[in-house]
């Protein structure tokens, strides 16, 4: 007899709370983003007034695709389109490593999140920038052998 009436309170209650606490906890979220490619240029290091300094580079990726009629029988040309990226990298251990030992042509893995920002050019015309902020990197090639 009491079962119904008390269970609609308590879902009432429930959501009520629910409703609240979601207001005042932050949600959870994701910014994470891998590549794998080839340094584009060798890194230079950065430092603003007052901040703690950067290594900045460039990174390609490339994607391959087959267009054509007859795919199934892997006919047709294939295309590629290569994707360039800045990799900024914060982290003071991180940072001075890929300094040290990131080469252009180098087959590297970074791990990081996705930042947009602004800045001002020279001619004082506000643009827009895309960077990479590197978490970790993993060196894949052997420089020594790549010269051989």
């Amino acid at each position: 007899m009491f079962r119904r009436p008390v269970l609609q309170v308590f879902h009432q209650f429930v959501r009520h709370e629910s409703e609240v606490a979601s207001s005042l906890v932050l949600e959870r979220s994701m910014n994470r983003v891998q590549l794998l490619g080839r340094v584009g240029q060798d890194p230079v290091m950065r430092q603003v007034e007052g901040k703690n300094p950067v290594t900045i580079f460039s990174l390609a990726t490339n994607e391959m695709w087959r267009s054509g009629d007859n795919e199934a029988y892997q006919m047709g040309d294939i295309s590629q389109k290569t994707t360039w990226h800045r990799i900024s990298v914060f982290r003071p251990g991180l940072r001075d490593v890929a300094y040290q030992y990131v080469k252009k042509g180098a087959r590297i893995f970074v791990e990081g999140k996705v930042d947009y920002g602004e800045y001002m050019d020279k001619n004082n015309v506000r643009r827009q920038a895309t960077t990479i902020i590197a978490d970790n990197i993993i060196f894949l090639s052997d420089q020594t052998k790549e010269k051989a």
